[in-house]
């Protein structure tokens, strides 16, 4: 029965794949249009092919460099084994080809869904989602294959074949072993997310700027310099970026419960690894799950709701989790649990599951709330767009900041009431419960940027107005379901950290973070300042490398006679090179940050204050994360709606008025605050944990304290249980003296 559960899961991933690859055949056989259509599309494929091909020269001595190290460090310490330089990169690999599937298939589905568009509104949305599924399906599937497999190959290597019990030191290796899949994964999710963002808002930035404001023309205009690059960076950055970050929180979740599931002595059917089969067995059945969820998505005719068909789907595929993760608990886990001294039953671990995916679809409703058209916070700044571009600034920082109140306290009161159902393992399995629906939380996230490319199509080919029309009502939707994507990220994010923090408290043997130390209260403070320092970086780099885009376009106007009348192309393939240069030149330094201040701190200062500097880090970065996030995204739609006219103080405004140039200055500035830093800041904060947790077994406290003679160091332990009796949890105190 235990090796049957074991290789269900990379099965699971299997299937996922096989649905992905029918899918994708699907949206290769639709028609792709016109010639110009076509070569439109090509530009865009060539573009996003071309920075790929640069990121992963870089990122591939990255990761020959980081393997040689994580091998060598490997040898000095028992829980640990060079093998984890493969599992390193092999998670690295597997992270960059989730983004290649990604990018692969935005390219196809967007002209594709312009085509589609040319008939009914629900033929486009059923290309352009079937098109982001794919993604999702590649993501998950992944992922899914690629955990399970290794952790049957380390399991055996390590525990099985030595006759090991699976609470052993053996295990710890196992799993240790396995962390180096999560953080190869991390690494290249942080420099793609952090890449992707510099490439699109340098090209968007360049776009809005000079076409809109200057030249008068929409930012998809074929007149436009900046356009081909504009749309590439919607996929390298919405669809690779969001594909490799999403990769990594669902591995690095699943790791945390695994590895605290190991501390959990359970007598189940099973050999005792329940614990740590649970995360991978939900995640295989979410993909099912989120299949099934994909049939619902779809519309009637053009009136169709398009928002109500994505949530549909969305809901659907949660319900169908919730429901079947009661069946796989009672049927995994034994009647009671304890870790680190906390007991709890079979269905308390349910009960956090449920909450897990409560909490994950609470957040994706708070944020549309705060993103969307027609809702009070948007409409405060297109009300305050009247009175000129300072008071949209100001109204859309108030916004993103009064968009972190609920989300924080959805989060406050998620954890704390995961760890009363289940202590730490019950804060870790509620974060693989919200992730366990990653395949269709990505495929209605990548569906936004295939829909922007399929109107920036339609734009620059000049289709008729009722097609720009249809392309129009994806957009929009795709705009909020971007943000509601990112508030879902960050979510994850903030309970995958805390669960890889307990983790790293186990492995470093430290029992406590005491802020009363002046060291750890520093660390504290130094974690804090991370995600303002990394913010700043992103927000710069996209700065300098607008104002090269911004250069470059104004001299193709200037210089190249004919651009205004269609008589001349504009030199497309300038924007994208200064765009993919910038990226990848700017990237290094936030993502050296995230991997070595752990480093230098751990190494320097040991676990406690490299704890401290974590939980730092972590409250501050998902903070600034929402806040970021919600603001750009507020800035955006208060943009859009200007499309359709909007009414301030009785008399109503459109595009190229006043209010709505107050409105591009709002939305260029939110450009890299939604798109570059605000979506960083989740994989920043699970780098860093991921970080810790692989050199925990070199600065761990763990081990024997002798006294200056060579005597055995006398050691008094209390210990704090809460166990249950009579139905009702009951702390209890034991003593313990040792040598």
């Amino acid at each position: 029965m235990e090796q049957a559960l074991i290789y269900v899961v990379p099965a699971l991933g299997l299937v996922g794949l096989l649905a992905m690859a029918v899918k994708s055949a699907w949206v290769s056989k639709q028609q792709t249009g016109d010639a110009n259509m076509v070569e439109l599309s090509g530009y865009i494929a060539k573009g996003a092919m071309a920075f790929l091909k640069a990121e992963w020269k870089i990122l591939g001595y990255f990761a020959v460099i980081a393997g040689i190290l994580l091998a060598w460090s490997g040898t000095l310490v028992e829980t640990s084994s060079p093998v984890i330089a493969i599992s390193f990169v092999i998670g690295a690999f597997f992270s960059a080809l989730a983004g290649y599937i990604g990018m692969k298939i935005a390219t196809k589905a967007n002209v594709r869904t312009t085509q589609a568009a040319r008939t009914s509104l629900k033929q486009a949305l059923k290309v352009s989602f079937t098109g982001g599924s794919v993604m999702g399906l590649g993501v998950a599937g992944l992922a899914v294959l690629g955990l399970g497999s290794l952790f049957i190959i380390f399991y055996q290597l390590y525990v099985v074949s030595v006759g090991a019990g699976v609470n052993g030191i053996e295990m710890e290796k196992a799993l240790e072993v396995l962390a180096g899949f999560s953080l190869g994964a991390e690494s290249i999710a942080l420099f793609a997310r952090v890449g992707g963002g510099i490439y699109t808002k340098a090209a968007d930035v360049g776009a809005d700027l000079v076409g809109k404001v200057e030249a008068g023309i929409p930012e998809d205009d074929v007149r436009n310099p900046a356009t081909i690059a504009d749309n590439v960076g919607d996929n390298v950055g919405d669809v690779a970026g969001m594909g490799a970050d999403l990769f990594g929180s669902y591995v690095a979740t699943i790791l945390a419960t695994m590895v605290l599931g190991r501390e959990i002595v359970s007598l189940d059917n099973f050999g005792g690894i329940a614990p740590i089969l649970l995360p991978m067995v939900l995640a295989g059945l979410g993909i099912i799950f989120s299949i099934m969820g994909m049939a619902f998505v779809t519309i009637k005719d053009d009136k169709g709701d398009v928002q109500k068909a994505l949530n549909m789907g969305n809901w659907s595929s949660i319900i169908f989790t919730g429901i079947a993760s009661f069946f796989i608990v009672r049927h995994m886990l034994p009647e009671t649990l304890s870790i680190r001294g906390y007991e709890f039953t079979n269905m308390d671990v349910f009960y956090a599951i449920i909450l897990g995916l409560v909490v994950g679809t609470l957040m994706s409703i708070i944020t549309e709330y705060y993103t969307a058209m027609g809702k009070r916070p948007v409409l405060s700044i297109i009300k305050q767009s009247a009175t000129g571009h300072a008071t949209n600034i100001i109204g859309g920082l108030s916004v993103g900041m009064e968009s972190t109140v609920l989300p924080i306290l959805v989060l406050a009161g998620g954890i704390y009431g995961a760890y009363e159902f289940a202590g730490l393992y019950g804060v870790a399995i509620a974060a693989a419960g919200m992730m366990a629906t990653t395949a269709m939380q990505l495929a209605i996230d990548a569906f936004g940027p295939i829909a922007d490319n399929a109107g920036g199509i339609a734009e620059m080919s000049q289709l008729p107005e009722e097609v720009r029309g249809r392309t129009d009502i994806l957009d929009a939707v795709g705009n909020t379901t971007a943000a509601t994507g990112k508030g879902f990220a960050i979510a994850s994010a903030a309970l995958t950290s805390l669960a890889l923090f307990a983790a790293f408290v186990g492995i470093a043997g430290i029992d406590a973070i005491d802020i009363y130390k002046a060291d750890v209260l520093a660390g504290l403070f130094v974690g804090g300042m991370i995600p303002f320092i990394f913010s700043s970086l992103a927000i710069a780099a996209v700065g300098r490398a607008a104002m090269d885009m911004v250069n470059e376009v104004r001299r193709q106007f200037r210089e190249i006679p004919g651009i205004m009348e269609y008589k001349a192309k504009p030199e497309y393939e300038k924007c994208v090179e200064i765009s993919t240069k910038a990226s990848i030149r700017e990237m290094i330094l936030p993502g050296a940050i995230a991997l070595i201040s752990p480093l230098i701190v751990g190494f320097a200062f040991g676990p406690e204050v490299l704890g401290g500097m974590l939980a730092g880090v972590t409250v501050s970065g998902v903070l600034m994360g929402m806040f970021q996030s919600n603001a750009g995204g507020a800035w955006d739609n208060a943009k859009k709606s200007f499309e359709k006219g909007v009414v301030i103080n009785g008399e109503t405004f459109y595009k190229k008025s006043e209010p709505h140039k107050a409105s591009v200055t709002g939305d260029t500035v939110g450009d890299p605050f939604k798109d570059t830093s605000g979506p960083s800041m989740n994989i920043l904060i699970k780098l860093m944990s991921i970080v810790a947790l692989v050199i925990a077994p070199h600065i761990s406290e763990k081990g024997h304290h002798t006294m200056a003679d060579g005597s055995e160091m006398i050691k008094k332990e209390v210990k704090k249980e809460i166990k249950i009796i009579d139905g009702k949890k009951v702390e209890t105190e034991t003593v313990t003296i040792t040598k």
